[in-house]
């Protein structure tokens, strides 16, 4: 049973700490929700005690499992086929399976693809979410802040800065 302190990952939030419990009504039914705070813009996320099961939540990944995060930053870039919309689709179900290594090929293509030429606003969004499933993950795994973790990813996915012509 979770408790205030754990820290976990909630899937397509990222990781966060259990702050508390609180009772609060939503369409005249009361229930308890735990306070999950993520160390990204110190996002609140409320989730309901008797959901948690499905929520998927999972144990943060142990400081050993980075390097597997630091191979997949690391690795060529995939090239997703077809239009913007079925990569798009393809990559959200990516974020959905809640796994690191999936969160980290989508930021890491993603974040090349728009280096390289603009990405939709679609696939914006879903570069930003990525990110924050991944380094609100690695800044409890690997015990720094958020912003020298978001210094490191960048440094490993390498993207390549514009040469001025």
């Amino acid at each position: 049973m979770l408790k205030i302190g754990d820290r976990v990952v909630y899937p397509m939030h990222g990781a966060g700490e259990i702050t508390g419990v609180e009772e609060n009504e939503v369409g005249g039914v009361k229930n308890s929700y735990f306070i999950f705070r993520l160390p990204m813009g110190d996002m609140k996320v409320m989730l309901p005690v008797d959901k948690v099961e499905e929520a998927g939540l999972r144990d943060i990944i142990s400081s050993e499992q980075v390097k597997d995060v630091v191979e997949v930053l690391q690795a060529e870039t995939e090239q997703l086929q077809g239009s913007w919309n079925k990569r798009y689709h393809t990559n959200l179900e990516r974020l959905k399976t809640g796994n690191i290594l999936d969160a980290a090929s989508v930021a890491r293509n993603l974040s090349r693809q728009n280096s390289k030429r603009k990405i939709s606003s679609g696939e914006r969004r879903l570069l930003e979410l990525s990110r924050q499933i991944l380094i609100s993950e690695l800044v409890y795994a690997r015990g720094t802040s958020p912003e020298e973790t978001t210094a490191w990813v960048d440094k490993l996915i390498d993207i390549p800065t514009e040469e001025a012509s």
